[in-house]
């Protein structure tokens, strides 16, 4: 036999052991610790994109959309709070830090959510100058960490939010690397600058939903009981999460899928742990209407939201609101492709790019390099994401109006169908074309 001359296979690449996994595990191999990296899940998981509405034709009245109103505005906090947020758009923008982001980002969300009549988030590290005097609502957040915590910030917010967990790193606590631990943010959180910095996972205050309940009555003592008090969940067990933390008093949940960001944590806990944001939505609102708090204790949902038809979807399933965080950043200008030869030289590219932890974002959001920083131009990136709110909220309406509805909140999930038994089960809508919900309808 002539062995030279025996055809072979074509070489095939294995599914398990792909390009980046190979890669990974010669980073690993060489390095002998963890990746770290920012954004969220990269992996393709059930999302809204798997569903799609049921417009109205015969059976069902549509709204004219240049003389019919469909409204947009919600308040949140009606509780027990006396001075409620009351916001134009159901989208609001997530927590960010400054320290993930540079002063002149964190200006920019606050004039992109001031101009679309919504409000914006703080982050770990406390709360800038830039934000606050230009964010006409701002939500105060209170995380394990306490950097830059202190009661008179507390008292110039509009809401407080008690960050228990997070969508990319449920039950794991933040990172912050020396490259981006300048002086002020070394001065605001009170750290040595340039050291690694990594918050706690849990709040040292409390152990569980009892001592939280405490901790609410004093959030709420110092602020005279007029703010607002979010409780942000990661989402794992969002049925039980969700139920506990109304019986702590909270009047809103803000609950995090999977598919949300970070500034920086372990690679491995971004795509291993948590729910993807379809399959905690409908448990979250489960819980809610078990205890006859649906509506009552408003419920915001975040996590890889990008589009109006992403917010339409979220909130036909029983949310109040949504939040965006990776989107406000590619809105302000991140990962742009007109950076494309600098994100080359940082062995990325565009849309890609997640470095976010080394500081060195050419876009001037994710860093405190001062001149990479000051390339961004705060009002003009705070114009584009006005721009982008203002379509997301119109892409909404289009969908509500299509559907009959004259408020966005009047979307139910009678209005939804899904394209796949995963994401029929997890949204539990009928899957196309018949009447069944995997799970809870035995017929087809």
């Amino acid at each position: 036999m002539d062995i030279e001359n025996i055809p072979k296979t074509l070489p095939r690449q294995s599914a398990t052991f792909d390009a980046y996994t190979l890669s990974e595990i010669r980073r690993a191999a060489a390095t002998g610790i963890y990746d770290i990296r920012g954004a969220g899940a990269k992996r393709k998981l059930p999302h809204f994109d798997d569903l799609l509405f049921l417009g109205a034709s015969v059976s069902r009245y549509p709204l004219e959309g240049y003389r019919e109103k469909c409204a947009t505005d919600v308040v949140l906090g009606t509780r027990f709070a006396k001075k409620p947020i009351h916001l134009k758009i159901p989208i609001t923008i997530a927590g960010m830090s400054f320290g993930s982001l540079s002063a002149q980002a964190k200006e920019a969300l606050g004039r992109g959510a001031s101009a679309a009549g919504t409000s914006t988030t703080t982050g770990d590290g406390g709360m800038t100058p830039e934000e606050r005097g230009q964010s006409k609502m701002l939500v105060y957040q209170y995380l394990p960490s306490r950097y830059g915590m202190n009661p008179d910030d507390l008292r110039k917010a509009d809401a407080i939010e008690v960050v228990i967990g997070q969508g990319a790193k449920p039950g794991g606590g933040g990172m912050l690397l020396g490259q981006k631990i300048s002086d002020r943010v070394a001065q605001m959180r009170n750290l040595p600058k340039g050291i690694d910095q990594r918050s706690a996972c849990r709040h040292p205050d409390w152990t569980g939903p009892d001592d939280l309940e405490i901790k609410i009555e004093e959030l709420r003592e110092i602020t005279d009981w007029e703010k607002p008090i979010y409780v942000k969940v990661g989402a794992t067990r969002p049925y039980y999460d969700v139920a506990l933390a109304v019986k702590s008093g909270a009047d809103v949940v803000v609950l995090d899928g999977m598919q949300g960001g970070t500034a920086a944590t372990q690679e491995v806990f971004i795509e291993h742990v948590g729910i993807p944001t379809l399959a905690a939505i409908r448990p979250a609102v489960q819980a809610l209407q078990d205890l006859g708090m649906h509506r009552k204790v408003q419920l915001i949902v975040s996590g890889g939201i990008r589009n109006g038809a992403d917010v339409a979807k979220a909130l036909a399933l029983g949310a109040d609101a949504v939040a965006i965080g990776t989107a406000a950043l590619v809105a302000l200008g991140d990962n742009d492709p007109a950076l494309e030869d600098e994100y080359r030289k940082l062995g990325s590219t565009a849309g890609a790019y997640d470095d976010w932890q080394e500081g060195r974002d050419p876009a001037g959001i994710t860093t405190q390099d001062p001149i990479l920083s000051a390339r961004l131009d705060p009002v003009a990136a705070g114009r584009r994401l006005a721009n982008y709110l203002a379509v997301l909220t119109l892409e909404a309406q289009t969908i509500a109006r299509a559907c009959g509805k004259s408020h966005l909140h009047n979307l139910e999930p009678e209005d939804l169908v899904a394209l796949t038994i995963e994401s029929a089960a997890m949204a539990r809508v009928p899957l196309a074309g018949t009447s069944w919900i995997p799970g809870m309808t035995g017929n087809f």
